[in-house]
């Protein structure tokens, strides 16, 4: 992805492309705000929208950032609109779908409950971000990360002389071009990692791409736009090669992240934390199972990021823990997925979280700082809904 960005940044293409979206929009860059976070939560909540994002961090960073806002804001609305999705996964085969085949029962059951909390935990993030987002135009001095804003000089100062000299930036026939493959690639990443077959949608074909295929098509992309922005073979290459060493920090942070994973499954330290908490919910009611289950599932998700893996690891112990307990099998799924999709929001064991703030250049405490009150709500809010469902199902 890296080496890919780099030969694109290099046919000049984002530049000119991103000035003439800021001079279209012509002050109302915060309707981005909402439009992307709702299409990262479909996203999220159908087909578990996360490690995808890593890809486009560095395309909204810089569109942000020239409307006035903050790499924070930009971080924001992939993290928290995917985010969201994620932790309701109405449909997500990698979530729910997962632990429904380990607890016997079908993805639909305990639906309409994760909708409802899908649209009430998107719209809180949306106005979460959108309020931030106002006060740090109004006054850039309150962003979290003003100090770090400097990093991005070189963008801003690109986009400040476009608005001084007061040229209007015109889009070549080649940069029309690139932006059209850049966009189609960026299409077919989504189209290829969808499992339409186990979502429900078997008219259309699953292509079940991963890592190795994205790679090859973001690298093959690469070539072709080289050769249409007729790059000559030194420009891409060294485009390439430069675009990637800027993305090796990220891969050495989510080498760094994904070890503790590891060491905590290898130590057996994962399994005596979930033997623990079988012991622990044993014989208790259904309203202080359900809470406790949630609670025990932000613990695990500290230790197990990956949603199907603690799906695989927890399930057939906790859903038939949930029967004793008079408490549906739906309910504990929507438990375990809520509370992995809150913690992997802050973990800096999320190798996702550790990726994007390297891409905004935010330091760990300040995404902190920026998240703890709205990542309370979520937890009050996705409680309430778990306990209420409890009662009423």
């Amino acid at each position: 992805v890296g080496g890919f960005l780099g030969v694109v940044m290099k046919t000049g293409a984002i530049h000119a492309g991103i000035s003439n979206v800021i001079r279209k929009l012509n002050g109302r860059e915060k309707r981005l705000i909402p439009i992307l976070m709702i299409l990262f939560g479909l996203g999220g909540t159908t087909f578990g929208m996360w490690e995808e994002t890593i890809a486009f961090f560095p395309l909204l960073i810089p569109i942000f950032i020239a409307a006035g806002y903050d790499s924070l804001v930009a971080v924001a609305v992939i993290l928290l609109g995917a985010g969201m999705g994620t932790l309701a996964s109405t449909v997500n085969p990698f979530a729910t779908g997962i632990a429904s085949g380990f607890a016997n029962i079908s993805m639909g059951d305990g639906i309409l409950v994760r909708l409802a909390m899908l649209v009430i935990l998107e719209a809180i993030a949306i106005w979460f971000v959108m309020a931030y987002a106002a006060r740090i135009k109004k006054d850039p001095s309150r962003s979290y990360v003003a100090d770090t804003m400097g990093k991005h000089q070189k963008l801003l100062s690109e986009l400040n002389d476009d608005q001084k000299s007061g040229e209007e930036v015109i889009l070549t026939r080649g940069q029309k071009w690139t932006l059209t493959l850049f966009a189609l690639t960026f299409l077919m990443m989504i189209y290829a990692v969808i499992p339409f077959e186990e979502i429900g949608v078997p008219f259309l074909p699953t292509l079940g791409w991963w890592f190795p295929e994205l790679s090859a098509l973001f690298f093959t992309a690469a070539i072709i736009i080289g050769l249409c922005a007729r790059l000559k073979e030194d420009e891409l290459t060294d485009s390439f090669v430069n675009g990637a060493a800027d993305l090796l920090g990220v891969a050495f942070i989510i080498a760094i992240s994904r070890g503790i994973t590891v060491i905590m499954n290898q130590g057996l330290i994962t399994d005596t934390i979930l033997h623990w908490g079988e012991s622990f919910l044993t014989g208790v009611g259904s309203i202080t199972f359900s809470f406790s289950i949630y609670l025990i599932y932000l613990v695990l998700s500290v230790f197990i990021p990956s949603t199907s893996g603690l799906a695989t690891l927890s399930i057939p112990i906790m859903a038939p823990l949930g029967d004793f307990a008079g408490v549906g099998r739906d309910i504990v799924i929507t438990a375990f997925q809520s509370a992995s999709g809150l913690i992997n929001l802050l973990t800096p064991t999320s190798a996702v979280i550790m990726g994007a703030l390297t891409l905004g250049r935010i330091p760990y405490n300040q995404w902190f700082k920026f998240s703890w009150k709205f990542l309370i709500y979520v937890f009050l809010i996705s409680v309430g809904i778990i306990m209420l469902s409890t009662i009423i199902f």
